[in-house]
């Protein structure tokens, strides 16, 4: 994220006077020189700002270390050691933010368990690096002993770890889905927040009434909330429970005037359960997204296909175009006919209104004949959501019937339908049933053609399926005496951009599969053998039939 010269001192000086806040608010005692703290959230805020803008980070932390040690600890060291103290802090932080997002490509929006491990171990690193230049630092000067060396740097290590792990996740989530956050209805989940920190408090008093001795023993009870917490509603569940946990054990250790060693024993527990909630959560959190991203996949996938079966409809239809302009053109042309012997026999002197009555129906069959086969096309070429119906499956093949027999006669093949009564009615889209038979039906024609059969015949069979003497289907078979399909081609007749033709485009039986396969019905070759070719495809039958 990239911020505009004109909020970048903004934005600075905002995480410089949260920095020192913080200090002041989780700052209790000092170890021999050491700032102390029983976490360090002002550093995991500022660690927060180093993964979007390294330089602006570390000039924040460098100031903000100066000013806490003059404003806040009052630190009774030399000026040249708090700058080195700042120089130190700030070199040893934004080295690994920097090997982070450049090197390891950390993706600060955190939406990935790699993300959120990697942002915990750079964290980690960082505060190893600069425990160890900080007490290599005093211990140089002699500002520090030696031997008391490791009692200084582990509570120093533990707080600044741990303040990282807490903050810098909360923010950096924070940061990049505020506007979501924006959405959420925070009063529907109120009521959860309450039992949530309820829940907290609980485990932290059970914690505490246990003592010294019993304490630690007890603090993987906090394990129930904040897991729940994570389960329920992902990372951002899981970084909000931990703040409020982390706070509450720090007021509660506080109160009771815990020692550093207890602090410190309390923070190395806090810290496995950080990285376990942490973990619950981003797992949560990426299994949902993985969920919505593959919904979106497959709706655009349903939107892909219907752009494809469009398109495999248009291919369809433009190889059918001469046969449908015949189609149309002779009830027209016997209409018009029809027009001219009436208008005749109105013109005669004794007309014989009868004849030119029965000639004018004749007209009004035939123009409504073309107008049926202009209007089932227009149908056929629709774009759009399926219009999913009860259908009367024997009108359906009569319609498909009529869409093709201009196409089978342009090449001298003759088309048979052949019905078994009585046929159940079927659920589904009729202009997308209507393709599936379409397709299977100008594919046979096509291989008929291409092997110049005298005698070529295409027939299309429908049968009830009956289970326990009742129909639960409708069977379709399409069957040409063409050249027959061989076992390699079988095997990918289905496939998508799979075509043995010249042209074609390898979706029309992909197409058909789909369709069916939508519809709850199986489509198959059933006989590849020359002289006897069969598609079938079934469907179920209409609950209402």
């Amino acid at each position: 994220m990239a911020f505009r010269p004109a909020t970048q001192a903004a934005v600075a000086a905002g995480f410089f006077v949260a920095y020192v806040a913080l200090e002041w608010l989780s700052f209790i005692h000092e170890e021999d020189t050491l700032p102390v703290t029983p976490w360090n959230p002002g550093l995991g805020a500022v660690f927060a700002l180093m993964m979007i803008s390294r330089p602006m980070g570390a000039l924040v932390l460098f100031a903000g270390v100066v000013a806490a040690e003059v404003s806040v600890l009052q630190s009774t060291l030399t000026w040249s050691s708090i700058f080195a103290l700042g120089a130190l802090l700030s070199l040893s932080y934004v080295s690994v933010a920097a090997l982070a997002r450049r090197v390891w490509r950390l993706d600060v929006q955190l939406v990935h368990l790699r993300d959120v491990l990697l942002l915990l171990g750079t964290g980690a690193a960082g505060a190893c690096i600069a425990c160890l230049l900080l007490t290599t630092f005093f211990v140089v000067t002699g500002q520090l002993p030696l031997a008391d060396a490791p009692r200084a740097a582990v509570p120093l290590l533990v707080g600044d770890v741990i303040g990282i792990s807490v903050t810098t996740p909360l923010l950096l989530r924070f940061v990049f889905r505020r506007r979501h956050l924006a959405r959420e209805r925070a009063a529907a989940l109120a009521p959860e927040i309450f039992i949530y920190v309820l829940a907290i408090g609980a485990a932290l008093w059970t914690i505490t009434w246990g003592g010294a001795a019993r304490g630690p023993t007890l603090f993987y009870l906090l394990f129930i909330p904040i897991v729940v917490a994570a389960v329920r509603h992902g990372l951002d569940g899981a970084c909000l429970s931990l703040s409020a946990a982390q706070i509450g054990l720090v007021a509660v250790l506080y109160w009771q005037g815990s020692d550093a060693e207890a602090f410190t024993q309390y923070q190395t527990l806090m810290t496995v359960l950080t990285v376990t909630g942490l973990i619950v959560g981003v797992a949560v959190s990426e299994r949902r997204n993985s969920l919505r991203l593959a919904r979106q996949a497959q709706a655009r996938l349903r939107d892909k296909e219907s752009e494809a079966a469009q398109a495999a409809r248009f291919n369809l239809v433009t190889g059918m175009a001469s046969a449908l302009s015949h189609e149309i053109m002779q009830p027209m042309t016997a209409a018009r006919a029809h027009a001219r012997t009436a208008q005749h026999i109105l013109q005669s002197p004794t007309p014989d209104l009868d004849r030119a009555a029965a000639n004018l129906a004749d007209m009004i069959a035939q123009i409504d004949h073309a107008g049926g086969v202009v209007h089932r096309m227009r149908d056929f070429l629709r774009r759009g959501q399926p219009h999913v119906s009860t259908l009367d499956t024997p009108a359906l093949l009569a319609e498909a019937m009529m869409l093709m027999r201009a196409d089978a006669s342009a090449r001298r093949v003759r088309l048979d339908l052949e019905i078994d009564q009585p046929l159940p009615s079927v659920h589904g889209d009729r202009v997308q049933i209507t393709q599936v038979i379409l397709n299977l039906a100008r594919n046979a024609f096509e291989a008929l053609v291409d092997v110049g059969r005298k005698d070529a015949c295409v027939r299309i069979i429908a049968r009830a399926q009956m289970e326990d003497d009742r129909a639960v289907g409708v069977t379709v078979a399409v069957i040409d005496n063409g050249p027959g399909i061989d076992a390699a081609r079988a095997e990918t007749l289905f496939t998508p951009l799979s075509t043995s033709k010249d042209d074609g485009l390898g979706l029309g039986l992909a197409i058909c599969a789909a369709i069916i396969e939508a519809h709850g019905g199986r489509i198959e070759l059933h006989s590849g053998t020359p002289g006897a070719t069969e598609f079938r495809f079934t469907l179920p039958a209409s609950k209402a039939s």
